[in-house]
């Protein structure tokens, strides 16, 4: 039978495979040179649901919170994501975002005290090492904003994921998901209406599906998933999940588009694996080491023995007075 913490990873590992099936639906389903609105449209509407379903707004401080915490997991990251998609080649964009981990680990020892190990930083730097095996060509071209955006977008949702972890929400799992995916997608309303113009005019019946898929599957379930894990993990646990994302990418295009596997690709995803199970690994407290009990010496007396003669001191004799006569 799986352990509880085994089952929370595992269904934690569910969301950034899920994302990577947004890359094909969007690819495949919606309109060409719209990625904004895809993101706008893969959070706004998510938020939306989740926030009717579980009917909680936030109260106090976590107005500020949740829109701090959306502008970094959802709005900001999301718009630097497409901006390197669109001036890197995947394999570097990937590349660069596997360095996440490793800023999760750094910022979870700052902000939230948490030891950083060895075994820690070295899985993160293999993880870097392995997708840039399963994703990276020689004759990939760089572009400095590009490499930019793609270091950026790791460094805010770092952020976010370290911050979620150190705010804890009084409210449900699924009202501070919703409210996260709100202000992430109204943050990217004006970023999308600048860069991409009015919305379509019409919309095919694949778009809707497309456009349905990811607000339901790709954001409301994948992002309440994600949520879930690291409110019960360490931040740094669920991030290495991440690595995943590249790992099901190859595996999908091998399946869905048939494109080759080399054997530098499938060594890197060995790799990747094997560095998020490093990572997840818990080392076991050592028992204390037995020591025998301490008895309590206690004093006995010993009474059969005879009482001690009284010690005189020498002195000159007494003279012993006559009896007084009658």
């Amino acid at each position: 039978m799986l352990s509880n913490r085994l089952a929370l990873v595992l269904t934690t590992a569910l969301a950034p495979a899920l994302w990577v099936t947004t890359y094909l639906v969007t690819t495949e389903f919606l309109p060409p040179g719209r990625p904004l609105l895809a993101g706008v449209l893969r959070a706004l509407p998510a938020g939306l649901l989740l926030v009717a379903l579980t009917r909680e707004l936030p109260r106090g401080q976590w107005w500020c919170r949740a829109l701090v915490l959306g502008a970094l997991n959802i709005g900001a990251f999301f718009a630097l994501l497409f901006v390197a998609a669109y001036r890197l080649p995947g394999g570097v964009a990937a590349t660069v975002g596997a360095i996440q981990p490793l800023l999760v680990a750094l910022l979870a020892a700052g902000l939230l005290g948490q030891r950083l190990t060895f075994r820690t930083v070295l899985a993160a730097i293999a993880g870097i090492f392995g997708v840039s095996l399963l994703v990276l060509r020689a004759d990939a071209r760089l572009d400095a904003w590009g490499i930019a955006a793609a270091l950026g977008g790791a460094v805010v949702m770092a952020t976010g994921v370290v911050l979620s972890k150190r705010w804890t929400s009084p409210a449900s799992l699924l009202a501070t998901t919703g409210w996260q995916l709100v202000a992430g997608g109204l943050l990217l309303v004006p970023v999308t209406l600048i860069v991409e113009g009015a919305l379509p005019r019409s919309l095919s019946v694949p778009n809707v599906l497309g456009y349905a898929y990811l607000t339901l599957i790709g954001s409301a379930l994948a992002y309440a998933l994600w949520f879930r894990g690291l409110r019960a993990l360490g931040p740094t646990d669920v991030t290495f999940l991440g690595l995943l994302s590249p790992v099901v990418a190859t595996l999908l295009g091998w399946l869905a588009l048939h494109q080759s596997l080399t054997f530098p690709q499938l060594a890197g995803a060995l790799v990747v694996l094997a560095s998020l199970t490093t990572a997840q690994l818990k080392r076991t407290p050592k028992p204390p080491t037995p020591t025998a009990p301490v008895v309590p010496v206690q004093r006995i007396a010993c009474t059969s023995a005879a009482p001690a003669a009284p010690v005189t001191t020498p002195g000159p004799p007494v003279a012993l007075s006559a009896p007084h006569p009658n």
